[in-house]
């Protein structure tokens, strides 16, 4: 990463770190002096300064910062889903124009609709994409048991708890094999407890499918518990202020969070928000 500040904390019980691989692996998402301006009546309004960056392949990276900071508009420009306004975006070595077909999304709520079942739900990403429906029904049935949802296949969303729901929207972003995930706070609207849930539950899913994550949110223990590396962005006009790798073993339970490796992460994260005024992450 470009000119980006990077602190490392030293871990030294095993499988700690990202390996020693890490370098060799492809870079999947490559931005190179990326912003974004939009035109209003008034103006223009910068929201994204121009930003540097690199996530590799099987990488798991977070981004964090103050609301309004443009995490999310970010995302949505690796997507393709707004267009950016200078710089070169990157993904899996071809230029960011117009929606990608070769990423999965998951947002803050689950989007489900509510008359179609489990099953049906998934395979949505199918019908939309034209895939063969007989080899996205056996794709479907192996990834809801990879999630632990075998059983759940004829239910309705209403019979399923918030965890469960989104346990299905991580699936259906699956369903096509795309090699990066987007995630915008996925688990923002759960209690805490089943957040904790669905923390170790996208880890297992994460190591299992081997997907390259992008995962935004306001929770710096999550981005903690979760990354490989976290990305912290700075007040609107948001821009990269700081990269931290994450040297934690893998996989990762929950009494982690109690060690001091962990806290002095959460720390160090935490002072960039003191030092501008604005502690949004909790």
């Amino acid at each position: 990463m470009s000119a980006v500040p990077t602190n490392v904390l030293p871990f030294d019980g095993p499988g700690a770190g990202r390996g020693a691989d890490h370098a060799l692996r492809e870079v999947l998402i490559e931005g190179r002096g990326v912003s974004k301006t939009y035109r209003t009546r008034e103006g223009e309004v910068e929201t994204l300064k121009p930003l540097d960056f690199d996530i590799r392949a099987g990488e798991f990276v977070s981004i964090v910062g103050p609301s309004g900071c443009g995490k999310s508009t970010l995302m949505k420009m690796v997507a393709g889903l707004l267009p950016i306004t200078g710089g070169d975006l990157r993904l899996s070595g071809h230029t960011v124009k117009g929606p990608q077909t070769d990423v999965g999304i998951v947002f803050q709520n689950a989007l489900l609709l509510p008359w179609r079942r489990v099953i049906d739900n998934i395979l949505l990403q199918a019908e939309i994409r034209r895939m063969p429906m007989a080899a996205a029904r056996r794709r479907a049935e192996e990834l809801m048991a990879m999630a632990g949802l075998q059983g759940f296949e004829h239910k309705y969303p209403w019979q399923l708890s918030g965890g469960m729901q989104q346990r299905v929207a991580i699936l259906r972003a699956l369903l096509h094999d795309p090699p990066v995930l987007l995630m915008d706070e996925p688990f923002g609207a759960l209690d805490a407890m089943t957040r904790e849930r669905m923390n170790l539950e996208l880890q297992r899913i994460w190591m299992s499918a081997g997907k390259t994550v992008l995962l935004i949110t306001h929770s710096i223990p999550e981005a903690v518990f979760l990354s490989d590396r976290v990305l912290v962005m700075s007040e609107r006009p948001g821009q990269i202020a700081a990269a931290y790798d994450i040297d934690l073993p893998r996989p990762r339970p929950l009494d982690v969070m109690g060690h001091e490796r962990f806290a002095a992460y959460t720390r160090t994260l935490r002072a960039h928000f003191f030092a501008q005024g604005n502690l949004d992450a909790h």
